[in-house]
Parts: C-alpha cells; structure tokens; sequence
C-alpha cells in the first residue's frame, strides 16, 4: 500500500472534543459518532492547551486516551465517555504515560502516581508503588514477553514481573544499571520490545541495550546510533533550544555523557522511542538525532534530509499492514517503499508533537500529541 496525499485522509477528530470537555468544561458534541461516519472528507481541530496526549490504546468499542489530565474512556460508535482521574478513587496521577492490556485489567503508567491497575469487569482500581517491587513511580512502558513475563520500563532500571503475577511481590524482579554490571547503560528506560528471537530492547537515555535472557549488550552514539552533530546543524532552530538551560538532570545526562558543550537539544544516545519490525529491525527514535535503525549488523540513521519532519522522534509505530509510522516534534511521517525514505503527512492534525499512535479495526489510526488527539482514515 502507498500513501500520498490525496489518499491520507481526516475524518472526525473525535477524541479531542473530550479532552476540551474534560480540561476546560466544554458543553460535549451531540454529534460526536456520526462525525466519524462522514462520506466526505473532513477536518476538525480541538485544541487541549497545554496538555499532552501521551498513551492510545483501542480496545474493541472503546478507544482509551491518557493524557497529562487523566485517562479516558471513549465509545466512537456512541459517542459516550467517561473520564478517570484521581478523583476517583484508587488512580493516583492524573499523568498518564502508558496504557496496555493484560487479561482483563488494564495497566496504567502514570506520572508519579506508579501503576495504576483496572479490572475491566468490576471497574475497580489498585495500584502498584514502590513498596510491592516497582522500581519507581514513573512508568513508561509495559509489554508481555511471549514466555508470559511482563517488562516494566520506569525511570529507574526495568522490572520483570514473572508470567505476569502482578499482585505476587515475589515474582517482581528488577533490573539495574549496577545489577546488570552496566548492561542496562542507564536507569531511564523509556520502552521495551521484544524480537522474533526472543531477545528483549530497551530504550533508554544512555543508549540501546539487548537482553537475551543471560547476557546484556548495549550500543551508543560510538557505536552508530543516532546522526552525528555537524550533519544537523542546518536543521537546528527554535525546536533545538537546549533542555539542559533549565533542567539538572539533563545537565547531568549531557555531562556524563561527555556533551556538556553541545547547546542544542541534541544527545544521540538518547532514545525516547522503538520499536521492531517483522524482520527484526530494531527502530530507535532519539533525541535531536534523528531516527536510527540496526539490522544487528550495522547502524543507518535518519533524518530531515531524508524526509522527516524532524530531528526529534517522539513515537514509533508499525500498523497491521506493517506500515512504519513516525511520530516527531513537528509532525507524522510514513516511511516509503523499502524504508530507505520517510514522507511528512501534509495534512493539519491537532497535534504537531506526535507522542502516541494506536491502530482500529476500521483500518484507521489514532494520533495523539501535544494539544490533542486526530483520528486518520487510510483510503486505498
């Protein structure tokens, strides 16, 4: 299937009339559903302010959306909602980083809050901290190994919770930079995914690292990852200003990292998205350096100059048609035939930073981000 502009198509921005519902009080669209039926081609862009939309999931009739005011439940076929937030008993952050299904529960990575737990028959919450195994209060991904394990991504190592028993503290174990013997290259992992050979990958903001089960690996910008600094500074602008200016830590990340004199948003090792495609191309999204893909031979990386509408990628995503999507600080892009070429998606979505990308069932994809979220038809 190829794409072009005529064929990429909005219809019914319908979740982010939500989000305005919820974080501002808006009166809600009475014709909410039937907008996503629309014969002819439309968009719709509703605004969430300074709120992000970080976390997709579809599951059946509901389309769950986090976002850095709470997690909610939308029904397009309805056009029923229901919002959660630490109002509500038993969710303890409004900050939703992750949402993943497991049996009948649904986990929530939050902000601060741990992991918020869902059972998705009783409607009843629990919540798992520090104290029954999880490594820190901040949960960026979840995924079921094939052997039935769930991994953890948080800000301070991984966790392994085995064959998935999470209310059965003696089957979490967690995995450190210093319990790995620097295997694990740095504390902040921000996603998990395994390969067709069992192998595990982990983002983090010290590099890539693989675990077979026994032994770790890792690689870093030396090794190839990410774009060299003088092949981007013709791409350098107001979207480079250096998070370092006014945050410690990412002072002390560039420090350790030997790139206390680089003044740009720029650190190659620094993986904020991956993904692994049906060959076992591993696909890392950095920080400022492009998107770098490994075949487990050698290192290619991406970049504006290839077709991307940013240095800085924020979400990856293959679909059910194996299509790999793009998600950066300004804007969505698909890669062409053979993926040796990115193409910037045109059309205006209600977010420009893209952080979340979910799949439906009517061939369509949900595209979350800064300020809220597009749903997008895919025409043949």
């Amino acid at each position: 299937m190829k794409l072009n502009q005529a064929g990429f198509l909005l219809v019914g921005v319908v979740c982010i009339a939500i989000a305005v519902y919820f974080l501002f009080g808006l009166g809600f669209l009475d014709d909410l559903a039937s907008s996503s039926k629309m014969d002819t081609p439309a968009i719709s862009s509703f605004r969430v302010g300074e709120h992000n939309v970080r976390a997709l999931l579809v599951d059946g009739d509901d389309v769950w959306v986090g976002t850095s005011g709470g997690l909610v439940r939308f029904q397009p076929k309805t056009g029923e909602h229901k919002i959660y937030d630490n109002s509500v008993e038993g969710i303890l952050s409004n900050a939703i980083f992750h949402i993943y299904r497991h049996k009948n529960m649904l986990l929530i990575g939050t902000y601060g809050g741990g992991l918020s737990v869902f059972d998705l028959a009783t409607e009843q919450w629990r919540n798992i901290n520090i104290p029954q195994g999880l490594a820190d209060q901040f949960v960026y991904d979840i995924i079921s190994a094939e052997n039935g394990d769930l991994w953890i991504a948080t800000w301070s190592g991984a966790n392994r919770v085995r064959q998935g028993e999470l209310f059965n503290e003696s089957a979490w174990d967690l995995f450190t930079v210093e319990n790995t013997g620097g295997g694990l290259p740095n504390p902040w992992v921000y996603a998990i995914e395994q390969d067709r050979h069992g192998n595990l990958w982990f983002a983090t903001e010290g590099g890539l690292a693989r675990f077979d089960g026994r032994q770790w690996q890792n690689w870093t910008h030396k090794d190839g990852l990410g774009a060299a600094i003088e092949q981007l500074e013709s791409a350098f602008d107001e979207d480079s200003i250096d998070p370092a200016v006014t945050s410690d830590h990412h002072t002390e990340q560039k420090r350790e990292q030997g790139l206390q004199d680089v003044s740009v948003a720029y650190n190659p090792n620094y993986i904020v998205a991956l993904t692994v495609d049906s060959a076992g191309v591993v696909w890392a999204g950095t920080w400022g350096a492009g998107l770098a893909r490994y075949d487990g031979k050698q290192w290619r990386t991406y970049t504006t100059d290839n077709g991307l509408p940013s240095n800085h990628v924020f979400s990856l995503y293959i679909d059910d048609r194996q299509q790999l999507w793009v998600g950066t600080s300004k804007g969505l892009a698909r890669a062409e035939s053979g993926r040796d070429s990115f193409s910037a998606i045109k059309h205006e979505l209600a977010a420009t930073s893209i952080f979340a990308i979910a799949n439906d069932l009517a061939k369509g994809l949900w595209i979350g981000g800064y300020g809220g979220v597009s749903h997008v038809t895919v025409m043949e």
